[in-house]
C-alpha cells in the first residue's frame, strides 16, 4: 500500500531568475504543454506540479508562478499544493535543485506532510541551498 503526501513549494525567485528555468517551471506546473529543449528528460522525466483536477486533497491541487510586486522590486512567486504517491517522492529533489539556486528570500520555501501526520517537515533556502527539517 502507498503511503501519501500533500506537498507545497511557497517561495520566491529572484526576478532576474534565468529564463530556462522559468520555463522548466512553466512546464513543470502545466502553464506550457511541452518540455523546454534545454529540460532533461532523464533528470525531469515528466512535470512533478501539475494540479490534478481529482485530487484527494481538500480544496484540491494548486499550481501558481507568477510575476509580483513586493514593494519596490518584483520577483516570481511560486506556489504549488500537491498530492504525490510515495514512489514518486524522490523527484522532490529534481525541483529543489532547480528552486534553490534562484530563492529569493532565505527560510521557509514550503513543506511536505504524509496525508495521516498532523506535523509537516519544512523545506529551508539559504544560499542556493536547501534542506528539509523534520520535526
Amino acid at each position: 500500500m502507498s503511503l501519501h503526501y500533500e506537498v507545497v513549494f511557497a517561495c520566491f525567485l529572484r526576478d532576474g531568475t534565468p529564463e530556462p528555468v522559468l520555463d522548466a517551471l512553466r512546464w513543470h506546473i502545466g502553464a506550457s504543454a511541452d518540455r523546454p529543449a534545454h529540460v532533461d528528460a532523464d533528470e525531469h522525466p515528466y512535470p512533478l506540479l501539475v494540479p490534478c483536477p481529482d485530487s484527494y486533497l481538500s480544496g484540491g491541487d494548486f499550481a501558481s508562478l507568477q510575476r509580483q510586486s513586493r514593494g519596490n522590486r518584483y520577483a516570481w512567486g511560486l506556489f504549488t499544493r500537491g498530492f504525490w504517491l510515495d514512489d514518486g517522492i524522490g523527484e522532490l529533489v529534481t525541483i529543489l535543485d532547480l528552486l534553490a539556486p534562484h530563492v529569493e528570500d532565505s527560510g521557509y520555501g514550503g513543506y511536505i506532510r504524509e496525508e495521516d501526520d498532523s506535523k509537516p517537515s519544512i523545506f529551508t533556502f539559504r544560499d542556493g541551498a536547501y534542506d528539509l527539517q523534520k520535526d
